[in-house]
């Protein structure tokens, strides 16, 4: 239970089953979980403005994930949603043939990653809210990046993805944000939102309390990008949000010994039941494609800094086992005062 919620008439939730492409499981049965990761992204668009993002090889994606399941990792959330590059099928054949549980999400991200003429600018909220309804009841959508979504996969979304840039969760955003909170309120499933270099978290913690969604349903991403406003850092963990740190092995941000120190300062300020952790990977953080750090540096490097920071193997479970079970297990939503 979180502490600290905005809203005296959010009801907490009872914990139900995690969605994985593979089915639902217990949360028990997660394990270690890396929360914020991108194990595949389609050669498209995104790719060719971005090229450190794609991520379209089958047996290099499953060399990573097996690599991470070697030194100990179980799960992984995707945080790549429908119609961005998302490469669902690719997803659930990786889980199989690895055995990591994989949750993919449905949702949206930001707008600079969909062209003009993409489907996503056409569509109403609340022709948004049944695509990824759907995706979450029914099963994904694949080849959907540049036609209407149509063809769907036996494998279901567990996550909501949803992303805002400076302006936060108003103006162009405000329709994709209300597709996602009913979607939410509609599902039970946890939204896993990403902000730009940690800003407007506030702003959309805000917009989710309005829909009643409770904080332990609402995962704010990215917030460790720029650790100098620490004031602004502690409002955002005051409200019982979980908060997926991912600035991890990223020195052109700053180093892993200050992400360690505001993980302390986390813990020390009674937020250890919030934390989630991840390595937001690209194709230069993989080495199965011949990147840095690899999928197994969380394992390896960050979490032995963190124990010479005075975190012990207990706070780090909470961390990477339990908490992740928690945040992405379904939730089942009391009716009174939803919108």
């Amino acid at each position: 239970m979180h502490k600290n919620s905005m809203n005296s008439n959010i009801i907490s939730k009872n914990d139900g089953a995690v969605q994985t492409v593979t089915g639902t499981i217990h949360p028990n049965e997660l394990g270690y979980c890396q929360s914020h990761e991108h194990l595949f992204l389609a050669d498209g668009p995104i790719a060719r403005k971005y090229p450190a993002l794609r991520l379209d090889d089958l047996e290099a994606t499953c060399a990573e994930l097996e690599l991470y399941r070697n030194i100990g990792g179980r799960s992984v959330v995707d945080a790549q949603p429908v119609g961005c590059s998302r490469m669902a099928d690719l997803h659930l054949l990786a889980s199989k043939r690895t055995g990591i549980k994989v949750i993919a999400s449905t949702g949206f991200h930001k707008l600079i990653f969909y062209p003009k003429e993409h489907w996503i600018h056409q569509m109403d909220s609340d022709h948004l809210t049944q695509l990824f309804t759907q995706e979450i009841e029914k099963g994904m959508y694949v080849r959907c990046d540049d036609s209407k979504p149509s063809e769907q996969i036996n494998a279901k979304a567990g996550v909501i993805k949803t992303a805002s840039d400076e302006q936060g969760p108003g103006g162009e955003y405000e329709k994709l944000f209300h597709a996602a909170a009913n979607t939410a309120v509609k599902t039970g499933l946890t939204v896993l939102s990403h902000t730009e270099m940690g800003k407007c978290a506030l702003e959309q913690i805000r917009f989710f309390s309005e829909y009643h969604i409770a904080p332990e349903s609402i995962v704010i991403c990215h917030l460790d990008r720029v650790l100098t406003d620490m004031q602004y850092l502690m409002e955002v963990a005051s409200t019982g949000v979980y908060l997926e740190l991912d600035t991890i092995g990223r020195p052109k941000y700053h180093s892993d010994e200050d992400e360690a120190r505001f993980i302390a300062k986390l813990v020390d300020n009674g937020h250890e039941n919030q934390i989630l952790l991840g390595l937001d990977t690209t194709r230069e953080r993989m080495r199965s494609y011949g990147g840095a750090i690899g999928l197994d540096y969380m394992l390896t490097s960050f979490l032995p800094l963190l124990r010479s920071f005075g975190i012990d193997n207990d706070i780090i479970g909470k961390f990477t086992i339990s908490n992740p079970a928690m945040a992405f297990s379904i939730k089942t939503h009391n009716q009174k005062g939803e919108q």
